[in-house]
């Protein structure tokens, strides 16, 4: 395999072109820190996108960050963390649930869409996201907003990037709108509740115009002797503690949280439960990420519950429950389960045996494939760049 390392756009680009005309497939691969997310490929060369690095637009005034696709998500957090901003998605860090090192890139953010606990109120990063700059199948470069290509136009060209895995192009450039950070966050805890008393609490939660941001239950054994159900609150000091007050009288029958966590200690729960560390060992235990309605959340479980030796915590401000099959031999159940629910079931981790048997990502409904299977062709119509990562074909 050859392996480019290119310092610029327009080398990528010409790489690219040069791999076409000759008819070879390309991975790209940015930190490395969520290449075991997919299917493994085997490809022609590789693509690296290392030395593609720094901010280039950064405008406080309008929260507004663009900057090369292989920029650490570490540089810009704390870039803009000097004027008090945030990626309001609070992007998902691979590393401890994966076991891998290296630095997550914001191309690498963008292309896995890695949203976290936020999602229910801020949205993922493809919302988030507001420009890009990418190199096409053809070696084209395309700016977002600039020229529309071929056979798609109607598509956004800078959404549908999100959470494609790099299938559809080397993403070169990035752009999101930021948020300020908030003045005060709280988080209530609720604990020993019941896992239906938790989940219905959390529903009712959600529910509520008190502009939740963040819930989840994490079940006995998850950093704790007993179970915690989680609630997080944030905005200015005179309305957080309002609604605390105020949530605290709404659930007082379930149960009266003894404390409102803030600063670091809730800081370090959150991201926690943002990048799922309480199943991060042993490390190649199968690991599913179940998308489910919240209101479906306690029974899609109970369905799945009855798998032997499973752990699972619910992150539902983020939408989803995070669920071991320690022998690996259920995915058929997990599955069905969700699509009976209209949910989906991606296989994020587990040993090599089972990745290449069990797919990583929900099989797609035949109208839903033949729209991607369009897409990809008008993006990438030779299949040369990360092919078959996602799908077979695609």
């Amino acid at each position: 395999m050859t392996d480019f390392f290119p310092t610029s756009e327009a080398e990528a680009a010409a790489f690219i072109s040069d791999c076409a005309a000759a008819g070879k497939t390309i991975r790209i691969l940015g930190g490395g820190t969520r290449a075991r997310l997919a299917r493994d490929i085997a490809a022609d060369a590789q693509l690296s996108t290392q030395n593609l690095t720094g901010v280039t637009l950064y405008e406080p005034a309008e929260m507004v960050i663009s900057a090369r696709s292989g920029t650490p998500v570490r540089e810009v957090l704390a870039l803009i963390d000097q004027h008090n901003q945030m990626l309001p998605f609070e992007p998902l860090d691979h590393r401890t649930l994966l076991a891998t090192t290296g630095e997550p890139t914001m191309g690498g953010l963008a292309a896995t869409n890695a949203s976290g606990p936020r999602r229910i109120y801020a949205g993922a990063a493809r919302d988030h996201l507001i420009g890009a700059r990418f190199v096409n199948g053809r070696g084209e470069i395309v700016k977002s907003g600039g020229r529309v290509m071929k056979n798609v136009t109607g598509l956004d060209l800078v959404k549908v990037h999100c959470g494609a895995y790099g299938t559809l192009g080397l993403l070169t450039e990035v752009t999101f709108k930021l948020r300020p950070k908030p003045e005060r966050v709280a988080t209530l805890i609720y604990k020993r509740l019941d896992e239906a008393s938790a989940i219905r609490l959390l529903g009712e939660a959600l529910g509520s115009p008190f502009e939740i941001t963040g819930a989840a239950y994490l079940p006995i054994g998850h950093g704790r002797d007993f179970s915690r159900a989680l609630l997080r609150i944030e905005g200015f000091d005179a309305s957080v503690s309002y609604r605390i007050d105020e949530l605290r009288r709404r659930f007082a029958a379930y149960a009266t949280p003894r404390e409102a966590l803030e600063g670091p200690d809730a800081d370090r729960l959150w991201r926690a439960v943002r990048d799922v560390e309480f199943l991060s060992a042993p490390a190649e235990a199968p690991l599913w990420r179940l998308s489910v309605k919240p209101s479906d959340a306690a029974a899609c479980v109970a369905h799945l519950r009855a798998i032997d030796g499973a752990r699972y915590f619910y992150d539902l401000g983020g939408g989803l429950i995070w669920f071991t099959d320690p022998s690996g031999q259920n995915a058929a159940l997990i599955r069905d389960t969700l699509a009976a629910m209209n949910g989906h079931a991606t296989l994020v981790r587990g040993p090599d045996a089972l990745r290449q048997a069990v797919p990583p990502f929900s099989p797609l409904p035949a109208a839903q494939e033949k729209l991607m299977r369009s897409v990809k062709h008008a993006f990438d119509p030779q299949r040369l760049i990360n092919p078959d990562l996602m799908y077979p074909g695609l």
